[in-house]
């Protein structure tokens, strides 16, 4: 199968898709009509599928007609609760909820991909499964998916994501680490209240929670390797009771980010020793809770030299964009963790189509034309991971 040429048959049924996606977005583990469209489209299709994960995820699966591997492919489908403020025709039905980082592309893409790969499965070796997966903004869909028995069987996975930084038809695929590791940390502080005009009888909870959040600075600063990137940010203070009294009481909340293993292992006790040193210098208590919410997603490099060698036969010989990690998180890495993957960056930014918004904007939009590139990718990276 000529990919390239065959999926332009298919691109009037991709953008019905994914248009009907955009107009009924569905925030996490609650992508009921979602799920509910998906199935029958797959049934018209004549594709199996069953229930995994949740209440609303799909894994759909096409059989070919020679023998081979098994490769899943994956998109997310839960979109956000923002506000759409695009103005497009066919914007958000649904009040205050809107597919505000594409993922109305994925499941549209993955659907389409589906319909072409069972319409030429003579053409396919082995077998595709479909995972079509729920709350990726949670980071719970994809542990859902495998628990429910989503890679029995699989040797390797695939994933997409179209990327607003990334040049209409252009594609970023490269080994190695893509997105970061997302983790929540919480921290309690405890010091003894008083008068404002005696703080030398008080431990003052404010002055000793800004001082962790300064010092928390140098577990980035002063201990880590400057070539493994980490990011700790404190997004939330909270502090003090009234402007003439020492509070007694502090708290901050915060994410870490980074890429290895490594860093992994020691970020959390880090954390946890800076706070402590600052606390017993000020005679103070301290309390902590850490998330890790997923782990980093890291491409396996010979899946990934698969894929790429892919894109460039199915979008285009210079269709590969150089694009640096991203500290954004993805639950894709769940699935990365148990099977050779690799994920990409489809690019759909396009000034002359104003599609310059980031993700998670009000205003995003996405250069309608360059999504027939992801099913594109799809079916070759199914076609050539299955027969490798």
């Amino acid at each position: 199968m000529n990919v390239k040429e065959t999926v332009k048959d298919y691109k009037d049924y991709l953008i019905e898709m994914r248009r009907w996606f955009h107009q009924h977005p569905e925030v996490s583990m609650k992508e009921y009509e979602t799920s509910k469209k998906i199935k029958e489209e797959l049934d018209k299709m004549g594709v199996e599928w069953v229930p995994c994960g949740m209440e609303t995820g799909v894994l759909a699966t096409v059989k070919g007609a020679k023998p081979g591997k098994t490769v899943l492919l994956r998109a997310d489908m839960d979109a956000l609760p923002v506000k759409e403020n695009t103005g497009l025709p066919y914007a958000s039905l649904n009040e205050g909820v809107s597919h505000a980082c594409g993922h109305d592309c994925h499941i549209s893409t993955l659907l389409t991909a589906a319909k072409v790969l069972s319409e030429h499965k003579d053409e396919l070796c082995g077998t595709v499964k479909f995972a079509f997966q729920p709350a990726e903004e949670v980071g719970l869909g994809a542990k859902s998916m495998i628990e429910a028995g989503a890679l029995e069987g699989v040797d390797h996975a695939f994933g997409i994501h179209i990327w607003s930084d990334v040049p209409a038809g252009m594609v970023s695929l490269s080994a190695g680490p893509r997105m970061a590791a997302a983790e929540e940390f919480d921290v309690w502080v405890h010091g003894k209240q008083g008068h404002g005009s005696a703080p030398h009888q008080c431990i003052d909870a404010p002055y000793i929670t800004s001082a962790m959040v300064v010092a928390l600075q140098e577990a980035v600063s002063r201990e880590m390797n400057p070539f493994d990137p980490v990011v700790v940010t404190v997004g939330k203070i909270n502090a003090g009771e009234r402007w003439n009294v020492v509070g007694g009481e502090g708290y901050f909340e915060g994410t870490i980010r980074y890429y290895s293993k490594e860093v992994d292992e020691i970020i959390d006790p880090i954390v946890e020793r800076i706070c402590r040193g600052v606390a017993d210098a000020y005679r103070a208590k301290v309390e902590f809770k850490f998330n890790k919410i997923l782990g980093p997603t890291i491409n396996e490099p010979k899946t990934t030299e698969v894929c790429a060698e892919a894109a460039k036969k199915a979008i285009g010989e210079d269709c590969l964009f150089d694009f640096p990690p991203v500290t954004g998180g993805e639950d894709f890495s769940f699935i990365a963790d148990k099977v050779p993957s690799a994920f990409a960056f489809v690019g759909v930014r396009n000034e002359a189509c104003d599609a310059v918004y980031p993700h998670h904007s009000d205003k995003f939009k996405v250069d309608e034309d360059a999504i027939i590139n992801s099913v594109a990718l799809y079916v070759q990276v199914a076609m050539d991971l299955n027969a490798e």
